[in-house]
């Protein structure tokens, strides 16, 4: 199965991560993403997101995080449950 999920980049004290996709077997910092989707700063609070791309593999079925949900439901990428 295909997950969006985060991996976490940058240094110590100072996260930043990136939004990827990849297979829910394999663990966020092997390394081995399908593909890119975009960036979260969490200590400025900006991101960047392919919102295409986004909905692309989740049309395709791809499962998505909870924080990757958050996210996307604040750009109004997906609908927020209640």
């Amino acid at each position: 199965m295909l997950k969006i999920r985060l991996q976490r980049t940058g240094r110590s004290h100072d996260p930043n991560f990136r939004l990827i996709l990849t297979d829910s077997r394999r663990a966020p910092k092997s390394g081995k993403s399908l593909e890119i989707l975009g960036f979260y700063d969490a200590k400025k609070g900006k991101y960047r997101l392919e919102s295409e791309r986004i909905k692309f593999w989740l049309s395709k079925g791809a499962q998505i995080s909870g924080t990757v949900h958050d996210l996307l439901a604040k750009e109004k990428i997906i609908a927020k449950k209640k």
